[in-house]
């Protein structure tokens, strides 16, 4: 098994187990990837309670932004939401859209695309559907999305470079996303960097800030805008699990750090998708 797949391995492991968890649990973990911490933080969630469409058992608190709430989604809009978990950030959008729009998440994770189903039945909601597939190899067709959405999980993927290209395919030209996600603001000490749990728990598997915008250039899109940036503090009792009392004292002086960005681009008028496959042009 290559690296790329053990981490993808690790991940699925955690988000099954996290599927089932309760979200006073997953916040005060690391993004839901196990019980690093001692006392309750929400170390990455803002809050979405008061956003149009939020469902409150579909709200595990594993999120380090609100893509949604600057998504600039409009009625009748396809969306696509990558890592949807058990559909919070779908049932916002569906609010966006009313019942002309189309909302697809995606999740690799079946007990995620379980619960986020029995949601959306629960709700009654005819357009809102879920699809188990890697968001690096979306089970969707070109030029169908609006609006790409996401909230802390391209962190999760080894391969980022990748998922952007799949977002510029399945945006319509002039579409565009809105992510919210973990970078780096210097380089994360290798105590961190190399353990697994850490990258399950969205740091570890974070780039930095400059890269993550590169990727966006390099992939074709435009008008590249940084909507909300805010630190991302990790408590010390996780911290002394891999860093030394110099290494923390290094983590609190500045020379690196841990931040959450929601960023928005747009794919050109002209930018239409490569067919690729037997079934991304139908």
């Amino acid at each position: 098994m290559s690296t790329q797949e053990q981490l993808k391995d690790i991940v699925k492991q955690k988000y099954s187990a996290i599927a089932l968890q309760d979200k006073a649990t997953n916040q005060s973990s690391c993004c839901g990837a196990g019980g690093c911490s001692t006392e309750v933080y929400n170390i990455m969630t803002d809050d979405y309670s008061a956003m149009e469409g939020y469902v409150a058992n579909a709200d595990l608190g594993l999120g380090c932004g609100l893509p949604t709430e600057f998504a600039k989604i409009k009625r009748g809009d396809t969306v696509i939401d990558l890592g949807s978990g058990a559909g919070n950030d779908c049932f916002v959008a569906r609010a966006a859209t009313g019942e002309t729009g189309k909302i697809i998440g995606i999740d690799f994770t079946p007990a995620m695309i379980e619960k986020a189903r029995a949601n959306a039945q629960q709700l009654g909601y005819s357009n809102v559907e879920f699809r188990q597939g890697d968001i690096d190899d979306m089970p969707v067709a070109a030029d169908k999305a609006d609006v790409v959405v996401s909230n802390c999980v391209l962190n999760l993927v080894p391969d980022k470079a990748r998922v952007f290209k799949e977002i510029y395919r399945v945006l319509k030209p002039g579409g565009h996303f809105s992510i919210s996600d973990v970078v780096l603001v210097g380089e994360l000490p290798e105590g961190i960097r190399k353990d697994a749990e850490m990258y399950a728990g969205c740091v570890s598997g974070a780039i930095a800030k400059e890269e993550y915008l590169k990727l966006i250039t390099a992939n074709g899109f435009e008008n590249i805008t940084l909507q909300k940036e805010k630190a991302i503090r990790i408590p010390d009792d996780i911290l002394s699990r891999y860093l030394d009392n110099a290494g923390m004292d290094r983590f609190k002086s500045g020379d690196f750090g841990i931040v959450s960005i929601t960023v928005y681009a747009e794919k050109p008028i002209g930018g239409n998708a490569l067919c690729c496959g037997t079934d991304c042009c139908n």
